[in-house]
């Protein structure tokens, strides 16, 4: 009875809060600002964005596309035959080396040292024919990062953690039942250990199996004249030794085929830096580059939304308003009066701002998002897919990040009841962090701290492409990319709420109106 006339009275201070805030224009009007703001800031810089591709007579390359749907590298050299129906493929790997092209001192003196990138990759592959962005899996040894058995593009399982070299060789062995492959490593070609196994559905009877290397460029990160970061992808790499190769099962007569997946070419037809093969005897050498992984490069679909830092300012103005004006007219007190219990009155005025900003920022974001992202492809820009479960949470998690911002600036406005302190706290706690991280002013570490202590935490909701740890790629807030994980970071945003609501109920019991 006591639980059901709570819910009652809450509902009863709701109605009234939601009554005083639609009767008060300027309130209205400020989330009618918030909302034109977003959405036109977003539109605007999305058509200032443009690509090379966008003229109208372009033609731009097109971007393979995963198992998945995700877009993905997909380049690399691959010695392979056919495979009809189960079977395995074992080889030995004696040694993996690699070169870097480093920007030339001299003009036109290219500047070449050895050096093999950690997540250069040999090994042995069973792709679903040559067709970049085709299901695959794959066994292989790394620059740096060990035995690691990758299938699909975005799944990665590590193995042993052994280098490989010509004193301490390492065997590979990838089986085949049905749409079930499995990997394993050894020492010595006698005791096996099981690295993991993928399941690829739809997997045909007949599929391509050989040898493969694989070397996305050097990166390297050095810190910008104002405390940022500058990130550069040089030309790599890797070249790998491969012995006793023993094939099982139905495979093809004839001899090996090579082909350069994904080889980019020049205007006269030939490769532009080709890899490539050779065998003596039992000995395979492959040497290639590029990369068998997600794509980091290309714009996201939270880019859409450049406005909604603009549209959070208004939003904390008219949240921390919400509240002050009261103080300042002296009506605390008669909202006090209709709600004497003061922690239910807090609550229900802060559902009503938190419900409003939320459908205001769900109609910006729902807006912004879809056009936005229209705009960008129709000037060319690339931009990386995501399914519509993702975009679902993009857009409805900046309707949230917004409401659970206006509650955290609502109660600040009760604990200090003066509005530019209150505003001018909720800014420096959610916006100027969120600023800093991702403008290039501060270094790497010191942004991806920011963004995991304060309530810019939050802004981690809208990041549609995760950061995968085996990609070569300058994972940093400058770049879109957030140290924790969406629902983590918007944790950290709600925690922030709670605990400035649970403070400003506390006051407001403690304090006279």
């Amino acid at each position: 009875m006591t639980l059901a006339y709570g819910w009652r009275s809450l509902a009863r201070l709701s109605r009234a809060e939601w009554t005083k805030f639609r009767t008060v224009r300027g309130w209205v009007l400020g989330m009618a600002v918030a909302v034109l703001v977003t959405v036109g800031l977003g539109l605007f810089s999305a058509s200032g964005s443009h690509s090379s591709c966008g003229g109208p007579s372009d033609v731009c390359p097109a971007v393979p596309l995963g198992p998945g749907g995700e877009a993905v590298d997909d380049k690399f050299y691959f010695v392979h035959r056919t495979l009809d129906g189960d079977g395995s493929i074992t080889v030995r790997v004696t040694s993996m080396t690699g070169q870097i092209r480093l920007p030339d001192a001299t003009p036109g003196v290219r500047r070449v040292v050895p050096g093999v990138e950690p997540w250069a990759k040999a090994g042995v592959m069973i792709k679903d024919g040559t067709r970049q962005g085709a299901a695959y899996a794959a066994l292989m040894v790394t620059g740096r990062h060990g035995v690691r058995m990758q299938h699909d593009f975005v799944h990665d399982t590590a193995g042993g953690r052994s280098g490989v070299s010509q004193a301490a060789p390492r065997w590979l062995r990838l089986t085949r039942a049905g749409g079930e492959l499995t990997g394993y490593e050894s020492a010595d070609g006698t005791r096996w250990a099981k690295v993991g196994t993928a399941r690829l559905a739809g997997l045909p009877a007949a599929v391509q199996v050989g040898l493969f290397a694989a070397c996305p460029g050097d990166l390297t990160v050095r810190q910008a004249d104002l405390g940022g970061a500058v990130a550069a992808l040089r030309f790599a790499e890797a070249t790998a030794v491969f012995d006793n190769v023993a094939l099982r099962g139905g495979t093809s007569g004839g001899s090996w085929r090579n082909d350069d997946i994904g080889a980019e070419r020049e205007p006269d037809g030939a490769i532009h830096h080709p890899g490539g093969a050779t065998r003596a005897g039992g000995v395979f050498t492959v040497t290639g580059n590029g990369d068998i992984a997600p794509r980091a490069d290309g714009q996201m679909v939270e880019k859409t939304l450049s406005g909604l830092v603009a549209g959070l300012i208004v939003v904390i103005v008219v949240a921390v308003v919400f509240v002050t004006a009261e103080y300042r007219r002296g009506l605390i007190r008669t909202t006090l009066l209709a709600g004497p219990r003061r922690g239910r009155t807090l609550t229900a005025k802060a559902a009503v701002i938190a419900a409003v900003t939320f459908a205001a920022g769900l109609a910006a974001a729902g807006v912004t998002v879809p056009l936005g992202a229209h705009i960008l492809r129709a000037n060319g820009n690339y931009l990386l897919p995501v399914g519509p479960l993702t975009d679902l949470r993009v857009v409805a998690g900046t309707a949230a990040l917004l409401a659970v911002t206006a509650a955290l600036a609502l109660a600040l406005g009760t604990v200090f009841r003066r509005s530019a302190v209150a505003i001018t706290g909720t800014i420096a706690l959610v916006i100027v962090p969120r600023i800093l991280a991702t403008t290039s002013v501060l270094p790497v570490e010191a942004s991806r701290w920011l963004l995991r202590v304060t309530p810019a935490a939050g802004f981690a909701i809208q990041q549609s492409i995760p950061a995968y740890p085996q990609v070569t790629a300058f994972y940093s807030p400058q770049a879109g990319y957030y140290p924790l994980a969406p629902w983590a970071g918007f944790a950290v945003s709600c925690g922030y709420a709670a605990l400035a609501l649970g403070l400003a109920a506390l006051v407001l019991r403690r304090r006279d109106a």
